[in-house]
């Protein structure tokens, strides 16, 4: 599918509105994956106020929590469809509005949610439904925030601006496993499992009332104002066109997702349950993952905005394809220092990066405006529905079942290498990501 360039490059917008998209698209991403990051962190802790009754095992409960977990992912793509479909017609901005009050309002209710000890049975359903709003609202937030990003980026540097989706998302992972970390060092583990692990979700209102504020006062963007000036008699692409693109993009970004929530999210539960960390180790090795992921995400986009995405995508599917193995007995090897430990999981962090970078602004390019907002939030959604709301559930069960503990690795190298194959496809040079004016930018 082509995008023509006027879809995106033609001029520049104001300094002003261009700061102020960044922030207002930003900001849900860095909600979201807040939450998401927190549900991943807590766990455990979950499995046991909600998964488990009485008699129940352990890691029986840990993977009905990985299951509502993926449930959510599942409804990310009908929430991409729904509310994408809505973006490419009324415009980004009333749909960043409604997402964001959905997501907000579903993540305090979790922190407000009865357990299994007071309800029984009706506890998991009702942590599930929550979950399913949440899966809703952040199918439309990636869509809907990338286009915004990369629609009122200046000439030449969608790579950058769309790195900020990919930075606030390791900014929220950090917060996540950050709060995580101190609750667990703060309180005692009686106190923590009682009511302390509602504190995080119940934060998420007073993130969310600021989101919706900055929201509020933002523009339509230019591109979306004028395709709709143009609306009538305007060609859209054909459903297999479309169809095709999407399924394209999923398999370029199946890589980011898969590896990207087996180092960054499921991370603690498996050194907890398969290499007999305790909470804080395991969230500390998170917190250092992390730390790799957002060093390296921005100088990704900007790098893409010279050279090409390709080059620097392949790049990091590759090396996670190549260092998934190595780097996870390093971690495994109870020889190994802790700071020779520390620096596996830094590099893990970092080469996802490479990835998650260039990333957004790639899918962005892929689809014109017409169907951008519906098109880039399918495609993403789909691959981590697959990829990312299933790694901790096929990692947990595949380890119980094969007693392996290299699971992890051996998943994010597969997917890493389809997700080469690909990047592989994609057109490389400067006119892919800054078409010049007045003509078609090449195939996607």
């Amino acid at each position: 599918m082509s995008a023509p360039a006027h879809d995106l490059d033609l001029r520049a917008s104001p300094p002003r509105q261009s700061r102020r998209a960044l922030a207002a698209g930003s900001v849900g991403n860095f909600i979201e994956w807040y939450e998401f990051g927190v549900y991943g962190y807590f766990a455990t802790v979950i499995a046991a106020r909600f998964f488990t009754p009485e008699g129940g095992g352990e890691a029986e409960a840990l993977v009905k929590t990985y299951a509502s977990f993926a449930l959510a992912f599942f409804f990310r793509p009908v929430g991409a469809a729904l509310f994408g479909r809505l973006g490419d017609r009324i415009g980004r901005r009333p749909v960043l509005v409604l997402v964001i009050v959905l997501m907000t309002a579903a993540t305090t209710l979790i922190g407000l949610l009865p357990t299994y000890a007071t309800v029984g049975a009706l506890a998991p359903w009702l942590l599930t439904f929550l979950r399913v709003l949440q899966g809703l609202s952040a199918g439309g937030e990636f869509g809907g925030a990338v286009s915004v990003m990369t629609e009122f980026a200046p000439p030449g540097r969608r790579g950058l601006y769309g790195s900020w989706q990919s930075f606030t998302v390791a900014l929220g992972l950090l917060a996540g496993a950050g709060v995580a970390a101190l609750l667990a060092t703060a309180l005692s583990s009686h106190q923590l499992h009682e009511w302390g692990w509602r504190l995080p979700f119940l934060l998420t209102l007073p993130l969310g009332l600021g989101a919706l504020w900055l929201r509020m006062r933002l523009d339509e963007t230019p591109a979306f104002e004028r395709e709709r000036g143009r609306e009538q008699g305007q060609v859209r692409p054909s459903a297999r066109e479309l169809t095709r693109a999407i399924t394209l993009g999923a398999g370029r970004v199946m890589g980011w997702a898969a590896a990207g929530y087996t180092f960054l999210v499921v991370l603690p539960a498996y050194l907890q349950n398969s290499l007999g960390a305790t909470f804080q180790q395991a969230l500390l090795a998170t917190v250092v993952a992390n730390l790799g992921f957002a060093a390296t995400i921005i100088p990704a986009g900007l790098l893409s905005d010279r050279i090409g995405r390709r080059p620097v995508m392949l790049a990091g599917a590759v090396l996670v394809a190549v260092l998934a193995v190595p780097l996870l007995n390093t971690v495994q090897d109870s020889g190994t220092s802790t700071a020779m430990k520390g620096a596996a999981v830094f590099l893990a962090g970092a080469v996802v990066g490479l990835m998650a970078g260039p990333g957004p602004a790639m899918l962005s390019e892929m689809f014109p405006t017409s169907v951008r907002h519906t098109g880039l939030g399918l495609a993403y959604a789909l691959s981590n529905a697959v990829f990312s709301g299933c790694a901790g559930l096929i990692i947990t069960e595949t380890i119980e079942r094969t007693g392996s503990v290299d699971i992890p690795a051996y998943y994010a190298a597969a997917t890493c290498a389809v997700s080469a194959l690909a990047l592989a496809t994609l057109p490389n040079g400067r006119q892919t990501h800054r078409p010049p004016e007045g003509r078609q930018a090449q195939r996607s």
